[in-house]
This record gives C-alpha cells, structure tokens and sequence, in this order.
C-alpha cells in the first residue's frame, strides 16, 4: 500500500537530521545543477510578508570549496592555537581546510532586507529561515544530508562577495551526499510542554 501524502511530509520532517560535513560521501559525479535548481526552487516558495522575497542563495562549488576550507582554517588560526596549543591547533586547521571539500556544494544565505522596510527585519529573517528549512526539507527527501553554519566564521565569509548594503550574510548551508542508513537519534521535548490550551 503505498503513503499517503500526509505520511511522506510527516516522515520527511521527523526524520530531516543536521549532518555535518565531515559524514559527507565526496559525489562521483560532481555538481548537478538541475538537482541544486531543483532545492532552490522550494526554497524559494517559503511563506514571506508582502511577497519581499527576502533571500539570495550564493552557490560555493568546485574551486571555491578549496577557497572555503582555506578561508575558514585562516579564519579561526589564532583561535585554535590559543585554545588548543601549537599542534593541536594546528591539526584543527588543516581538518578546516578539508571540511568542505565532500560537499555537493555549499550555499551562502543571504538576507535582502525590503529597501522600502515596509515590514520589521526579524519577519524576512523568519521568512530566510523558513526557505532554509525548505532546503534542508527538499534535501533530505533527495537524501542528500545538510546542516546550516551560523558560526563567526560562516557568517564573516560571505562578506567577501561584495554584498549590497541592504544585504546581511546569514551563514553557511553545507550539502552533501551521505549514508541515511546510519542511525541517527533526535530528541524532543514531549508535547505537553511546549503547548498551552487556551
């Protein structure tokens, strides 16, 4: 008997995972464009206040992964060394440098503010958030693993493509192919209390 649509979205939700980078499997075939057209298209069908639209997705493949990796490793050098001494620091770098190369690509979230601010920010933020869940959504349905960045290191990485002055890096979404047949366990707060009948 084949799912319901209620039982699709209700197993693709429940069991979406943040899978970080390090678990992706390098793709054989390199960069599929219709597939990434095919994410982003959801993406961009998120709900937003007065249809402002309020994203831009930069697509870091190929080269510009080494350039990621690189950047990132430079990024938190002296951090890492403080933090962990010398060698150790070190070794942190170099796995920096690695760490997006397994990438299907990764995308830059980028926040376009309404030029007219004809609605408070934190609403086009919700409105990018909910067109990230939509990738991360759309991903796990093509089994493909994601996992949004929001660290120093993400956010400051994107300033380096020039963004507009209404425009506002918001981080880093890796994805990347992976085994969806390792188990990954998820917890979450029993129902009772996080609602209140009124």
């Amino acid at each position: 008997m084949s799912k319901n649509k209620i039982d699709i979205i209700t197993e693709v939700i429940r069991s979406r995972r943040s899978i970080h980078a390090n678990e992706f499997i390098k793709p054989k075939n390199g960069f599929d464009k219709e597939l990434l057209t095919e994410i982003l298209t959801n993406a961009i069908w998120a709900p937003n206040h007065k249809m402002t639209e309020p994203w831009k997705f930069l697509v870091i493949k190929d080269e510009l992964l080494k350039d990621l990796g690189n950047f990132m490793s430079d990024y938190y050098k002296d951090y890492y060394r403080e933090r962990f001494g010398e060698e150790d620091g070190l070794k942190k770098c170099n796995s920096l440098k690695e760490y997006p190369l397994n990438s299907f690509c990764v995308l830059g979230i980028v926040l376009t503010r309404d030029e007219e601010e004809r609605i408070p920010e934190w609403e086009e933020i919700a409105a990018v958030s909910s067109a990230v869940q939509n990738i991360a959504l759309t991903c796990k349905a093509y089994d493909l693993g994601s996992y949004w960045s929001t660290s120093k290191g993400a956010v400051e990485y994107l300033n380096k493509f020039n963004l507009k002055e209404n425009e506002t890096s918001l981080g880093l979404v890796y994805i990347g192919y992976c085994d969806w047949t390792k188990k990954r366990n998820a917890k979450r707060s029993p129902l009772d209390e996080k609602v209140v009948w009124l």
